[in-house]
């Protein structure tokens, strides 16, 4: 006699959700040098990761401290959720004439992109959560990929870095304590940008220090 969870159908997901999946069969951790990060960030209508969607994702990729600035990653999504009161932020209209598309296909790209690189974003939790629930809408899974936190990692290494008395950075926090400029601030691309030269700024103080190390980059 057959068991019951025998019997159950497995899940089948897409190619494009495979394809991805499949990028993280565990092998040896590259070195930090030889790593690909992707900074990220992404444009919302809001804060709440049920009601709110994404507007926007941008992200650049760098290994070895290289930046591909002219391989970044700008997509601007169609959307049904509309509130004014955020466009003063973020400067995304509903009726812009940015070339917009669908959620899936925003997805497909934003996978595709990234691949099994170690994503940066500041105050990651938001943006991995917004995508996330993204990818639930679309009945996929959870993102892979390991993040790291420019905020809570200049945190915890500001007895290295600096000394101050912030216990909460904001991206303009950084840009100021770490002299990176403030490039096409609140864009998706352009806050995905300076987020990479903040994290590359990190890392050489770190590595001045004897401290750049997985261990420590990835420790909470």
């Amino acid at each position: 006699m057959k068991l019951p969870w025998f019997n159950k159908k497995r899940k089948e997901y897409p190619d494009f959700w495979n394809t991805y999946v499949d990028k993280f069969n565990k092998h040896p951790k590259e070195a930090i040098q030889n790593t690909r990060f992707v900074a990220l960030d992404t444009e919302t209508t809001g804060f709440n990761i049920k009601e709110d969607r994404i507007l926007s994702i941008g992200a650049v990729s760098f290994t070895n401290k290289v930046i591909q600035v002219n391989k970044s990653l700008e997509l601007y999504l169609r959307q049904a959720i509309f509130k004014p009161e955020t466009v003063k932020i973020h400067g995304l209209m509903k009726h812009s004439d940015l070339e917009k598309i669908s959620e899936l296909e925003a997805i497909k790209i934003f996978l595709d992109y990234i691949k099994d690189a170690v994503l940066i974003a500041h105050h990651a939790n938001f943006d991995r959560n917004m995508i996330n629930e993204m990818l639930l809408r679309h009945n996929l899974g959870s993102l892979k990929n390991t993040f790291i936190d420019t905020g809570s990692l200049y945190n915890k290494s500001k007895h290295i870095i600096y000394q101050n008395h912030l216990n909460h950075y904001t991206l303009d926090d950084l840009c100021r304590e770490l002299n990176v400029p403030k490039v096409d601030r609140h864009t998706a691309t352009g806050d995905a940008l300076i987020t990479a030269f903040v994290f590359l700024k990190i890392l050489a103080r770190l590595d001045k220090k004897k401290e750049l190390k997985w261990d420590y980059l990835l420790k909470s």
